[in-house]
């Protein structure tokens, strides 16, 4: 399945009583050919959470890295890995996750 997703940079900022906030800043817009979704659950510091997994090919882009955000179907992904394609030149491939 083809998606077209937007990329996003998430720029953290302090506000002006001390909080943090987290604004978006558009990079580009890309289309996605979705592989399966995955849940599993995964602990940090004694807090179990469930994680969405989601494989992705993409057109190779060199703006793509880990830490910028995809958004498409009414959900944020996190971009944890970027590889080469090894079955396609030009291609990347995008492993996203998303807290649930």
């Amino acid at each position: 399945m083809k998606v077209v997703a937007s990329l996003v940079r998430p720029v953290e900022a302090q506000t002006p009583y001390g909080g943090r906030v987290v604004s978006y800043e558009p990079v580009g817009s890309l289309w996605l050919s979705l592989g399966a979704r995955r849940r599993r659950e995964r602990t940090d510091a004694g807090v179990t959470r469930a994680v969405e997994t989601l494989s992705a090919t993409v057109r190779a882009d060199p703006r793509l890295e880990e830490g910028l955000v995809v958004r498409f179907g009414g959900a944020d992904w996190g971009v944890v890995g970027v590889e080469a394609d090894p079955k396609a030149a030009g291609r990347a491939r995008l492993n996203l996750e998303r807290a649930r």
